[in-house]
């Protein structure tokens, strides 16, 4: 190749460089970014909208469920070895046609917990869910939470053990409460830790305590459970009362012996369950005969604080809990 073409060659690759657009000084040259992943259907959902507080229903400043096991509703009022029970349902608001969700126990405590059963069908120990809870709510409130389970070997102890059960502890088997070691640890706790809390005016604003086996009646007999209440009521109420501010207690189980079901429930539903809601702001010697559902507790309890409903706490089928209250 001759002199003259290379030289020809270099002015016209020079021309093409020249005739290109160059960036202003200091401006980096725009670079493309990825598309993200397609989301999952987790992170695809909207999320719930928080209603505001229901005005029909206390804005109570704590409240505190007890569960019992496994125990019809006939097999508990009128029942002579239930005097304690019997007797609160007299003084306070009985809910005469609340029904479990299911059978056996497990899918009842998630029900109560996460506002559905998520496919949970047995007293399974590793059915783990990924899904938000009331707890989950209640901290984004601003609110506190614990569970008091009674024999359980240490905060946030998983299996069985002793007269503890794991199924009847639903908190552990959510995902964003158990995989979070201090979380879990500070709100997922034996019932021994109870007493310091109200000494120490500590009881978080939700309360869930579960009876070891005998105490729940699951073992033991109803008279066992009626004494092991009172001795529990003796210490709780006289602590609420001195704040001077709205409470609920709510005494209930977590199914029946029979199957039956309400308010949209598939069948055969969990039975009709003995529920209590002792409360200065409970109406005093009234019958709610209105079809509840453990769903209904859920959602009453987001509609007094103004929290999202959960699962089926959402659907038209599920009622509040209005009738009760003074």
């Amino acid at each position: 190749m001759n002199k003259k073409l290379l030289s020809a060659l270099a002015v016209i690759v020079w021309f093409l460089a020249a005739c290109q657009p160059v960036s202003p000084a200091g401006t980096p040259t725009p670079t493309v970014t990825p598309l993200p992943a397609s989301p999952t259907a987790e992170t695809d959902s909207p999320s719930p909208t928080a209603p505001a507080p229901d005005p029909a229903i206390p804005d109570f400043s704590r409240i505190v469920i007890v569960i019992f096991e496994n125990k019809e509703f006939d097999k508990v009022i009128g029942n002579p070895q239930m005097p304690v029970f019997n007797r609160l349902a007299q003084e306070y608001t009985l809910l005469t046609g609340h029904y479990a969700v299911a059978h056996p126990s497990l899918p009842n405590y998630i029900a109560l917990t996460g506002g559905d059963t998520f496919g949970i069908d047995s007293d399974c120990r590793d059915c783990f869910v990924n899904a938000p809870s009331l707890p989950d709510l209640i901290e984004q409130s601003g609110r506190t939470w614990k569970t008091y389970q009674e024999d359980m070997p240490s905060p946030c102890f998983l299996g069985n053990k002793g007269d503890y059960a794991q199924k009847h502890n639903p908190f552990v088997y959510f995902d964003p409460i158990r995989l979070d070691a201090a979380r879990c640890e500070r709100s997922v706790v034996p019932l021994a830790e109870l007493d310091a809390d109200l000494a120490a005016g500590t009881l978080p604003n939700y309360s869930f305590i579960s009876p070891n086996l005998c105490h729940d009646s699951h073992d033991c007999g109803l008279d066992v459970s009626d004494q092991w209440l009172d001795g529990l009521l003796a210490r709780l109420l006289p602590a609420l009362d001195a704040t001077g501010e709205p409470y609920l207690v709510v005494l209930t189980f977590d199914e029946g012996n029979k199957d039956g079901s309400c308010c949209g429930l598939p069948e055969p539903g969990g039975g009709r369950v003995a529920t209590v809601l002792v409360s200065p702001q409970a109406k005093n010697g009234f019958q709610d005969d209105t079809p509840y559902s453990h769903y209904s507790l859920l959602k009453t309890i987001s509609a007094a604080w103004g929290l999202a409903y959960l699962g089926h706490a959402a659907d038209e089928t599920t009622p509040l809990i209005l009738a009760p209250w003074k």
